[in-house]
């Protein structure tokens, strides 16, 4: 897993993607973002699923500024040239409405084909599709996202005194993952569909997100990529102008999004147009 780069400098990338930022989740790292972004450009972005999460924001209403300076950051780089493609997830369907069109440089797609520097090709997807939990028993899955949240909350207190005693973050959702028996299986379920899927669709490889778990093999004879989150790991994938793949942890720690105003301010988008058709794409 690359580390982060150094301080003022940018790396110019092929293509980055990144998922699971969950805008209106309590916490997130999204100054953390907001960092990585100022040090890394690339000719497309891929923003696989729940960005935004909009169970959260029906329930409760928190946007903070710093979630405009990260919509405006993706924003200033579509104007400067860079092909933003927005592929929702679950937490984020209410997107899958503008699936097919644009708002200005900013494309939605349920799902496209990646091809690499080095003509390698690869489904792009966030991956909530081939969840049984997710398609056939939401409220199942409503359970689930309360019981992730309670770790987070656990965590918090944790990690509070790991700060007092000068340890580094760690992450109990990480380690569950990682250490518990049912959560393994899961993940691996998930992994051999959505690897089952990339081999139908005749491609590649496979990079999606949904999970939060990041993680990069070629176990399943496929090669399988996921980028992880901005709620705990800070993960991204990038491709290198070289056409390689790079599995990112952004260590740059910075201090929590102030409290959010009660005024409901979102980015002002261009009307939205008809896009091509973008199952394939360069």
């Amino acid at each position: 897993m690359a580390d982060s780069v150094e301080s003022g400098d940018v790396r110019q990338l092929r293509a980055l993607f990144l998922s699971d930022v969950h805008l209106g989740m309590r916490p997130t790292r999204i100054g953390q973002l907001v960092d990585f972004l100022k040090h890394h450009d690339a000719e497309t972005i891929y923003l696989i699923g729940d960005i935004v999460d909009g169970w959260r924001l029906a329930k409760s209403w928190y946007w903070p500024p710093i979630y405009n300076e990260f919509v405006e950051d993706l924003l200033e780089k579509a104007g400067r040239g860079t092909r933003i493609v927005v592929l929702p997830g679950n937490h984020d369907e209410f997107l899958r409405e503008y699936l097919g069109t644009y708002f200005g440089e900013v494309e939605f797609v349920d799902r496209t084909v990646h091809t690499t520097a080095l003509g390698r090709t690869y489904l792009v997807m966030h991956g909530d599709q081939f969840d049984i939990v997710v398609a056939h028993a939401k409220w199942l899955a409503h359970v689930g996202d309360w019981a992730y949240r309670t770790l987070l909350r656990t965590n918090l207190f944790i990690n509070w005194v790991r700060r007092r005693l000068k340890r580094p973050y760690w992450s109990l959702s990480a380690w569950a993952k990682q250490k518990v028996k049912n959560a393994v299986s899961v993940i691996g379920r998930f992994e051999e569909a959505l690897t089952l899927e990339a081999r139908d669709t005749g491609v590649d490889g496979v990079i999606c997100g949904h999970i939060h778990f990041a993680d990069m093999h070629d176990r399943l004879g496929i090669h399988y990529i996921n980028t992880g989150d901005w709620v705990e790991s800070c993960t991204a994938v990038a491709e290198t102008p070289d056409g390689k793949f790079e599995l990112i942890k952004w260590s740059a720690q910075l201090p929590p999004p102030p409290k959010a105003k009660t005024g409901r301010v979102l980015p002002r988008l261009r009307r939205a147009k008809a896009a091509p058709d973008l199952r394939t794409s360069p």
